[in-house]
């Protein structure tokens, strides 16, 4: 089993990613299971016609012991499995915490055997790397993190944050870094200022997006770009991107 930990800041547009990396994976006859790691709940809505679906922490404050896997885990696109931790009450709780709870329930309901996916992908908010946000770096439920930034400077702040900690985590058998995905946003110098950033923690840039209308026309529809548009450029280089990451897994395939 292939797992990936997709890494950024919010807004940065790591869920689009995911989720059309989980598209094009399921194309190829994968069994690819997304798994969102974000308060906001929304990483799996491109993979389900742009619907929301109820989260493990709602679902397990709704029915405590009796919850089942299907109460939690939803068929999206391409038969991609589809799970969304959750957060919070706002104001209450720790956001953290909750995803904590969320993959350790998921580990209890043994989803992991009963699906077996081939790729297990977690889509993780990367403004901070404390707590349960850095649980698939260092719990090993992830192999490989992949940090998505752009050039501005925000977003590159996060993903050098985010690089950081998992360097810290080297040498204890967790998740090591797999690669920096470049989102470009049309900020002077960004692919230098990102080929830095990849230099500066020994890893390398896995492959660059471009603005495009059909990334957001797809969006609309609630479906991700490959499939809405298996021909645009944009469809070309998420599959490019899905061989870069595949790629850092080939001795496991």
């Amino acid at each position: 089993m292939i797992k990936i930990a997709i890494y950024g800041k919010g807004g940065i547009g790591k869920s689009t990613i995911a989720s059309n990396i989980s598209a094009v994976l399921a194309v190829r006859g994968y069994k690819v299971m997304q798994i969102g790691c974000d308060p906001k709940a929304d990483s799996t809505s491109l993979l389900h016609g742009g619907e929301r679906i109820p989260t493990v922490l709602d679902m397990t404050r709704q029915k405590g012991k009796l919850l089942r896997l299907e109460d939690v885990v939803f068929e999206g696109e391409n038969g991609v499995k589809c799970v969304e931790a959750g957060g919070p009450v706002p104001g209450i709780g720790c956001a953290g915490r909750g995803i904590i709870n969320a993959l350790e329930t998921l580990e209890k309901l043994g989803a992991y055997e009963v699906y077996k996916p081939h790729v297990v992908i977690y889509d993780v908010l990367g403004d901070v790397v404390c707590g349960g946000f850095s649980m698939p770096m260092r719990k090993g439920y992830a192999d490989k993190v992949f940090v998505v930034t752009s050039g501005e400077k925000m977003s590159r702040y996060a993903a050098a944050n985010i690089c950081m900690a998992v360097e810290n985590f080297k040498g204890r058998g967790y998740a090591s870094l797999g690669g920096i995905i470049l989102n470009r946003r049309g900020v002077r110098g960004e692919n230098e200022g990102t080929a830095e950033l990849a230099d500066d923690f020994n890893t390398s840039v896995i492959g660059a997006l471009d603005r495009c209308e059909e990334i957001p026309f797809a969006e609309q529809k609630g479906k991700p770009v490959t499939v809405v548009c298996p021909e645009s450029r944009a469809a070309s280089q998420f599959r490019s991107l899905t061989e870069s990451v595949l790629f850092r897994f080939k001795d496991k395939e």
